[in-house]
């Protein structure tokens, strides 16, 4: 599954999977205890394909910070909490993203950003990441 059907809803904790979509809105499954809910289209949805991380020269898409901390931890879950304090959080995301700006990224974003890596790791979807990066290259090479 690529991060184009995952996406986070705010006001609601985790990730969700799109089952379908309807007139209004879609239904999605929770990846934490898949239970499924309707979203309406005045929810404010995020596809995670579409998250980029600010630098101090670009964005950096979503996938590609995700792959660079899949690479650091070998596939396994992070050894820092979503819940770590701002230090060790901003420390963290600094050996994983060393141009990551500063004044533009929270440590709320990276909570979301470690809190979501591990969700999908649980969930056997980061072998996605690769997919993706293999469908953009050829695309690419076309």
């Amino acid at each position: 599954m690529s991060l184009d059907k995952i996406l986070s809803i705010s006001g609601k904790p985790g990730l969700y999977q799109i089952l379908t979509q309807t007139r209004t809105g879609a239904v999605v499954e929770s990846l934490n205890d898949k239970k499924r809910i309707t979203v309406g289209a005045h929810s404010n949805i995020s596809i995670l394909s579409e998250i980029a991380i600010y630098t101090l020269t670009e964005e950096v898409p979503l996938r590609d910070v995700l792959k660079a901390i899949k690479d650091k931890y070998k596939g396994a879950q992070t050894e820092i909490s979503h819940k770590a304090s701002k230090i060790e959080l901003e420390e963290f995301f600094f050996e994983i993203l060393p141009e990551y700006d500063e004044d533009r990224v929270y440590a709320s974003d990276i909570k979301k950003v470690i809190q979501w890596y591990n969700i999908l790791q649980k969930n056997n979807l980061l072998e996605s990441l690769e997919e993706e990066e293999e469908t953009a290259d050829v695309s690419e090479e076309e």
